[in-house]
Order: structure tokens, then C-alpha cells, then sequence
């Protein structure tokens, strides 16, 4: 099968396009051909070395496909699905667990399909895990128009909450906008923005995807006794800081989650993927998936969304792409 395979740490230029062996499936997994393959910021770290990854590999762990073989014959071949934890994604064929996995209902399209579930899941907990979201709650969402930003704004705007956005372009500003976004502001002086359009109050949660560049902005927007949720690391992970800085901003809360935590147990991850399909088949999200990228241009999908190129969720097309 063709695949996205990486032998050394580095750059987007580490990933080539090359013949791997075809996977074997396991008795509590199913052999998949790939349709789809999601490409995630937590792609990058995993390339790049910052976050621990056994080389040699195959990147990706999201997607969408049809079963070719079950080796329970539970789940009959050529049914679409959808995964979010299936290591090995960047390639024709998968090997997905039958507990981590997800029906596709036909009026959802597999290019979104295969980006919903790790952003979608990822929105969820931050709204309905970190903290419990109530009509009228205030936040600021850095990275708005991101995968997990416009995701996020629209859970968000469906639950009664008031969000501030924050983006790069007059373009993204828009597509803030149409997700949902209360007001949307630019990096640089967003703390200020906000406050002056809530009354100088702060808000009751910032959610952070970007991370180094602004942690600090985040604690100044943040009323007292607020949540800092630090979820991505878009430009760097935080640099150390003295806890009294909680202090000083008037007793902050501040958490850094992952999705697996939040999908620790079967339960709860069908409870969270079965909210991410229904509100995507029932248009309370609607997923931006920018222009499919072919498999074999994966280090091009890195490149521009490293650069910020990209807008929404972002897919590698893997079926035909040979």
C-alpha cells in the first residue's frame, strides 16, 4: 500500500511518500481502506520530535474509510466509518479499534467525516468536561478559525454562550463571524478589545490553542477566579511561570487537558463522539474542511498549516491518490 512514512525527526521535508506493508488487523480491531485521513496540529509535534514518537512510523491517526475485514465479522465490509485514535492514518489501509470507532450516517460527506471527531470531541470536552458551559458565559477563543476554533465558536454560540474570537485575517475574522462569534479581534492587543466590549470584566474562560505567544494575554483577559485552558501549543509550548501570576490576576484557574483524558473510558468516548455526529447531521456544526490535499502531498498540508495557510480542518485524500 502506499503511505506517508517518516524515519527521522524534523520538518514537513521528513515525510515521504513511499510502499509500506499492508496492516494486519488485530481480533479487537478492523482492517480499513482509508478515504480520508485527518491532519491534526498534534501531527506536527509527533514529526517534529517535540512530542515522544517511536521511529520509524506512519503519521495520522484520524480518518474516514470502509471496512474490508473484521476478524470478528461484526461490522460488515464496506461500512463507513469514522475514527479519531487509529496510529497509522497517512496510508491506504488502517487497522482501527472496534471500541473506537464510529457508524458514518450518508449525509455526512467522508472528507468531513473524517476530520469531525478529534476537533469535534476536542470542542466538546473543553465546553462540557473542563468546565460546564451555561447560557451567558463569556470566552475567549484564540485560533477562531482554526479546526477546533470554529468547532468550538459554534457549540458554543448553540448553547447561549457569548464568544470572542480571536484571528489573523480580515478572512478568518469572517468565518468567526459566521460560526457564531460574538465579536472578533486581532492578535497583539485582544485583551484590551475584549474587556472593552464586555465592560472591562474579563471573561469567564479563555480557551488557548496557540500557547506560547499567548498564555500571558490569556491570564490578562481572564476575570478573577476564571478558567486558563491551555489545549494546544500552536506556536510553542508555554513557557515556566512563577503560580503566583494566578495570584496576581486574581485567583486563576488554569488547566492544561487532552483528548484522552476526557475519552478515558468506552462510555464516555461513545458519549462524546455520538454528540460530535449528531450536531454535525443536524447542522448545529458545520465543519470548514479546506481543499483536500492528495496523500502524496502531506508535507504540503504541514507546511501550510504550520504557516497558518489553511482555515478549518484539513484532510489528505487517500483513496485514488496511488
Amino acid at each position: 500500500m502506499k503511505a506517508i512514512y517518516v524515519t527521522q525527526h524534523g520538518g514537513p521535508e521528513v515525510l515521504t511518500y513511499t510502499d509500506r506493508p499492508d496492516p494486519v488487523p488485530g481480533a479487537d480491531q478492523v482492517l480499513v481502506e482509508v478515504l480520508y485521513a485527518g491532519v491534526n496540529y498534534i501531527d506536527t509535534y509527533f514529526r517534529s520530535g517535540s512530542y515522544a514518537q517511536e521511529l520509524p512510523y506512519i503519521p495520522g491517526t484520524e480518518g474516514c474509510g470502509r471496512v474490508i475485514h473484521d476478524p470478528a465479522a461484526e461490522i460488515a465490509e464496506g461500512t463507513l466509518i469514522a475514527w479519531h485514535d487509529a496510529p497509522g492514518s497517512y496510508a491506504e489501509k488502517v487497522c482501527v479499534a472496534r471500541n473506537r470507532l464510529v457508524a458514518v450516517p450518508e449525509n455526512i460527506e467522508p472528507a468531513v467525516a473524517a476530520s469531525m471527531l478529534l476537533q469535534g470531541m476536542t470542542a466538546h470536552y473543553l465546553l462540557h468536561g473542563t468546565r460546564d458551559t451555561a447560557p451567558g458565559d463569556t470566552m475567549v477563543v484564540t485560533a477562531g478559525a482554526g479546526g477546533v476554533g470554529l468547532i468550538l465558536t459554534q457549540m458554543a454560540a448553540s448553547l447561549g454562550a457569548v464568544v470572542y474570537s480571536v484571528t489573523s485575517t480580515d478572512e478568518k475574522e469572517k468565518l468567526a463571524y459566521d460560526a457564531g462569534a460574538s465579536a472578533v479581534f486581532r492578535y497583539g492587543d485582544f485583551p484590551e478589545s475584549v474587556k472593552r466590549a464586555n465592560g472591562g470584566k474579563g471573561v469567564d474562560v479563555v480557551y488557548d490553542g496557540v500557547g506560547k505567544a499567548t498564555f500571558a494575554q490569556a491570564l490578562d483577559v481572564c476575570r478573577p477566579r476564571g478558567l486558563v485552558c491551555s489545549f494546544g501549543s500552536a506556536s510553542g509550548d508555554v513557557e515556566p511561570f512563577s503560580i503566583q501570576e494566578l495570584n496576581k490576576h486574581g485567583s486563576l484557574f488554569v488547566t492544561r487537558p487532552s483528548l484522552g483524558a476526557y475519552v478515558a473510558t468506552d462510555d464516555e468516548y461513545r458519549k462524546r463522539a455520538q454528540a460530535v455526529v449528531r450536531a454535525v447531521e443536524d447542522g448545529t456544526v458545520r465543519l470548514r474542511v479546506h481543499e483536500p490535499f492528495p496523500l502524496a502531498d502531506a508535507r504540503v498540508a504541514h507546511e501550510d498549516l504550520q504557516a497558518r495557510r489553511t482555515s478549518g480542518s484539513v484532510v489528505l485524500r487517500v483513496s485514488g491518490t496511488a
